[in-house]
């Protein structure tokens, strides 16, 4: 769908359009086990301010540098809250269901001068349960008691931008007959008894779950390690298999067995 990266819009303009079903299965990487549960992800952009001036008056300046770091090890805080906090154990077993990165760091115009502006782009988590809205909430509250908490961004308060993909988190129970019959038509081909995970990775399962209200599940070959890899790839033999576990599946759906 396009923009799935994004939040999901293509899926979200099907949805519409009347693009909804009994159910759903999102083919994406998941080794063959069937996801029913995922975190989101906001994408963001903090500017934040410094003051110039001459390298050789380093003093008399405010490193925008030294202000990211400030931001930044309040953003490592609040992640370690937020985690800490999680009890599903769909998403407590991951260790950390809900990352929050800086991906891109731009600034500076001249090696002489102390930075005055500095923009870095990140991604933040969002919370099984939570709307992309909450976690936006979430971010911008963490940034705004960061600023107030320091003496130059009490004065010159970074900002935050949503920029870019938007994703709420979704779920599924575990003992819907989407992912229990699916989970049967797995042992039936492979003779192996699929585990029913939590994913902390933002999909287009959302859009089907919380949009669609079609009981949407997440199975797929491949591995979602090397997704957006140098050496992204997957197992041509779990494609095949892939295929014949859905086969079975609608075949058993269709018949009522």
């Amino acid at each position: 769908m396009p923009s799935e990266e994004d939040g999901g819009q293509g899926t979200l303009a099907a949805i519409r359009a009347g693009v909804t079903a009994d159910l759903a299965v999102i083919a994406e990487p998941s080794n063959l086990d069937v996801v029913v549960a995922h975190a989101g992800a906001i994408t963001f952009r903090l500017t934040v301010p410094g003051r110039a001036a001459h390298a050789s008056q380093r003093r008399e300046g405010v490193s925008a540098l030294d202000k990211l770091f400030v931001l930044s090890q309040a953003l490592e805080a609040d992640e370690a809250r937020r985690n800490a906090a999680e009890t599903d154990p769909l998403m407590t077993a991951l260790g950390l269901p809900y990352p929050t990165i800086i991906g891109i760091v731009g600034g500076g115009e001249w090696a002489s001068t102390v930075l005055d502006r500095i923009t870095a782009d990140g991604r933040y988590g969002v919370r099984l349960g939570q709307s992309a809205a909450g976690a936006e909430a979430d971010l911008r509250a963490t940034v705004a008691a960061a600023c107030a908490a320091d003496p130059f961004l009490r004065e010159h308060p970074a900002t935050v931008e949503i920029t870019g993909g938007r994703f709420g988190s979704a779920r599924i129970a575990s003992d819907h007959p989407l992912p229990v019959g699916l989970a049967d038509a797995v042992e039936l081909v492979t003779g192996r008894r699929p585990a029913l995970l939590g994913e902390p990775y933002g999909a287009d399962m959302q859009m089907f779950v919380n949009v669609g209200h079609t009981p949407c599940v997440i199975f797929g070959p491949g591995d979602v390690k090397v997704a957006h890899s140098a050496d992204g790839h997957v197992p041509l033999d779990e494609v095949e298999t892939c295929a014949r576990v859905l086969a079975t599946w609608v075949r058993r759906e269709l018949s009522g067995a």
